[in-house]
């Protein structure tokens, strides 16, 4: 019984904090804690699909196919919206925000294409 016991891995991250929870073959989760007035990366997985509820605050969620043509939408507590593979997408932390992020397992697939914080590799590509 204890192996099945684990402990949250925390990371401190620039614009908040993320907690996983759960790492499989399958799946992964997370909560994501932003702080209000943060961005993550502008964004996309080459293979990563995720699914995300807005547990706590309001963010503004910017979702498309290309860096020119964004659409944005704030998003309220209870809501729940999918980032299929390849969805270019940033979120902004309008409140203190409190996310559940629930993927495919590949966490490291992050292609960041724009970053508050200079975290950017120009060497990656959208894959087709």
């Amino acid at each position: 019984m204890k192996e099945n016991i684990k402990k949250i891995m925390i990371s401190a991250k620039p614009w908040g904090e993320e907690h996983l929870f759960a790492l499989t073959e399958k799946y992964a989760a997370k909560i994501l804690l932003i702080k209000k007035g943060h961005r993550l990366s502008l964004q996309f997985h080459n293979m990563k699909d995720e699914t995300l509820y807005l547990q706590e605050g309001i963010l503004r969620l910017s979702i498309g196919n290309s860096n020119e043509c964004l659409l944005s939408k704030t998003i309220h507590k209870g809501c729940v919206f999918h980032l299929p593979k390849k969805t270019i997408h940033r979120m902004e932390a309008l409140e203190d925000s409190m996310l559940i992020e629930v993927s495919t397992p590949e966490l490291n697939d992050v292609v960041r294409l724009d970053d508050d914080y200079a975290r950017i590799d120009h060497s990656t590509v959208l894959k087709k």
